[in-house]
C-alpha cells in the first residue's frame, strides 16, 4: 500500500469493507500487537490496516519535546499516514469512511495528523495521548474538521500525558470543528479499558453499511 516495510492488516478485504480503520501502535510495541484489537471491536464487516514503525517507534523523544528535536522523523510519520489515507481514498474510502486510531505515541500521531490534516473523517480515537509539541506552541492547523467524531480518553494520573494536554487537544480540535469526546479515567495505567473499546466500537459501528458501499462504488463506475 504504501513504502513501509511492513503493513499489518486483518479484517475483510478493502473491496468489502463499510469502513477501514488505521491502526497506530505505541512507542516500543507493533503492527502485529495493536491489531489484536481487531477482535475486540468486533466489526467484522470492517478492513484493519496498521503499520509498523521503524525500530518501534513513530519519533525519537517525548511528544512534548520542541518539535524540531524529533525531526525529521515526525514528518516522516506524518507522511507515512498520509500515505495510507490517500491509498485508502484512491481504493474509493472516502474520509467518512476512514477512522484513524492510535495509542500513546501512535494516537499522539493519529490526533497530530488529524489537526494537520482536517477532514470529514469516520472518527479520530487517541487513546492516552495528545496533540504533539510543547507547552505554550501557537498552533497553525488550518482548515476544518467538519463534524468529525473525536474520543479521546487518558488516566487522569498517566505517567506519560499530561492530563492539561488532553484538555488542550480537545480544545484545539473542537476549534476545527470536531465533536469531541474526552473520557478521563481516574487512576488509571497507562492502558487501554473496556469502555474506551465500547465507545471505539459504537464509533465505528455508525459508519456505512456494506450496502450503501457497494451503492457508492457503483456511482463511482457510471
Amino acid at each position: 500500500m504504501t513504502g513501509h516495510a511492513h503493513i499489518a492488516t486483518a479484517g475483510v478485504h478493502l473491496a468489502q469493507a463499510r469502513a477501514a480503520v488505521v491502526l497506530l501502535h505505541g512507542r516500543g510495541a507493533s503492527a502485529d500487537g495493536i491489531l489484536l484489537l481487531a477482535d475486540a471491536l468486533s466489526q467484522h464487516d470492517v478492513a484493519y490496516v496498521a503499520p509498523q514503525a521503524p525500530r518501534g517507534s513513530w519519533y525519537p523523544l517525548s511528544f512534548l519535546a520542541p518539535l524540531s528535536q524529533n525531526e525529521p522523523y515526525l514528518s516522516q510519520s506524518l507522511a507515512n499516514v498520509g500515505s495510507i489515507v490517500d491509498s485508502l481514498v484512491a481504493q474509493r474510502f472516502e474520509a467518512g469512511r476512514i477512522v484513524l486510531m492510535g495509542f500513546s505515541q501512535g494516537g499522539c500521531l493519529a490526533l497530530e495528523f488529524a489537526a494537520r490534516n482536517p477532514r470529514n473523517y469516520g472518527a479520530v480515537i487517541g487513546l492516552s495521548a495528545g496533540l504533539i509539541g510543547p507547552d505554550g506552541l501557537v498552533r497553525q492547523d488550518r482548515g476544518s474538521l467538519a463534524g468529525t467524531r473525536v474520543l479521546l480518553g487518558c488516566s487522569d494520573i498517566d505517567a506519560h500525558i499530561p492530563l492539561a494536554r488532553v484538555h488542550e487537544s480537545a480544545r484545539v480540535l473542537a476549534g476545527l470543528g470536531a465533536d469531541v469526546d474526552a473520557r478521563i479515567y481516574p487512576g488509571m495505567d497507562h492502558t487501554i479499558n473496556k469502555d474506551e473499546v465500547a465507545l471505539t466500537r459504537a464509533l465505528i459501528a455508525r459508519l456505512g453499511t456494506p450496502t450503501d458501499v457497494g451503492a457508492q462504488q457503483s456511482r463511482a463506475a457510471s
